[in-house]
């Protein structure tokens, strides 16, 4: 749950389609520098896939770091599976994309929700996006469970409640049939540090919109110097600094998270009989470390990689 969230009111957000602007930010130490062109960007420090496996089996996709989870636990419904078989790759809108696919009856035993995520922690100050497909309906069975479609880094677990180097960072949580004390398609951004699970009680900003965000969407974050600053499709819709409680944390991340996808139920609440399986797709994920890239900027990168031909690309620690 979402505490101290803000809100406004969006609507519809129309996808990029800036392919060759090329105002990015560069960050050295704490100055922030006006870069030129994409070629003028420094190449190492990057992290680039875009997820063109045939299956999870590939070597490639673990040889990127990639993992699909299979164990039990949070978040979602108590008791509901994580099965390692929602996690596939198919053509879609004549893309190769990452697909992930979640199903309820209506009961715990009858969930199965889906994550895949990088393995190694590195993931820390710099730019994050990913160019994801949200869906609003399911693919089959009936509408109204209460879903979250994700993309967010995090951090190790807490050793404690409340633990000041917790570090999460939610780029995007889409529940398209509310939850969370919303009954309508709403998107999260949210940054923490620390909070107790029970009750829950966190240490934390988050903002949220309201309306629809079905279909392809490019999702940014920028942390950099202290703040958290994230963007759907261009648009700035939330910057963070500390936390909204009593604002006696900040909210930057701490410690390096890894990478992270998951489809998932909040509850079984807006369940109304059958079957119903939902899915999310994600065409391209992308890092720079230390950077703050605009998202004209990094539209630019990423058509260069379609361009080159490149499917990943990973020179972090290597500058």
């Amino acid at each position: 749950m979402r505490s101290g969230a803000s809100r406004v009111r969006l609507g519809l957000l129309t996808a990029a389609a800036v392919v060759t602007a090329g105002g990015g930010l560069v960050v050295t130490g704490n100055a922030l520098a006006e870069t030129g062109p994409t070629t003028t960007a420094a190449a190492c420090g990057r992290f680039f896939d875009d997820f063109s496996y045939a299956t999870t089996g590939d070597a490639a996709f673990a040889g990127q770091g990639w993992r699909v989870r299979n164990y039990a636990g949070g978040p979602g419904v108590s008791g509901a599976a994580w099965s390692a078989s929602n996690v596939s790759f198919a053509d879609v809108d004549g893309q190769r994309a990452a697909q992930l696919r979640g199903s309820t009856d209506g009961t715990a035993a009858g969930t199965t929700q889906a994550e895949f995520y990088q393995a190694e922690k590195r993931f820390l100050e710099g730019t994050y996006a990913a160019r994801i497909k949200l869906s609003d309906t399911p693919v089959s069975g009936p509408d109204g469970d209460h879903v979250n479609q994700t993309f967010f880094a995090m951090g190790p677990v807490q050793r404690f409640d409340y633990d000041p180097l917790y570090s999460e960072l939610d780029f995007t949580e889409y529940l398209p049939n509310g939850g969370w004390g919303t009954d309508g398609p709403t998107n999260y951004q949210t940054s923490y540090n620390g909070f107790r699970a029970d009750p829950w009680d966190p240490y934390n900003a988050s903002d949220a919109q309201d309306g629809s965000l079905a279909g392809w969407h490019t999702v940014v974050g920028q942390a950099v110097d202290g703040r958290v600053t994230y963007f759907v499709d261009g648009v700035q819709v939330a910057e963070h600094t500390v936390d909204y409680k009593d604002g006696s944390r900040s909210v930057f991340p701490r410690v390096e998270m890894g990478l992270n996808f998951n489809l998932w139920f909040i509850d079984l609440a807006g369940h109304s009989g059958g079957r119903a399986t939902y899915q999310e797709h994600v065409d391209w994920v992308y890092y720079a470390d230390e950077e703050a890239v605009s998202p004209a900027e990094l539209e630019a990168r990423t058509a260069a990689y379609r361009a080159a031909g490149t499917a990943r690309e990973d020179t972090l620690g290597s500058c």
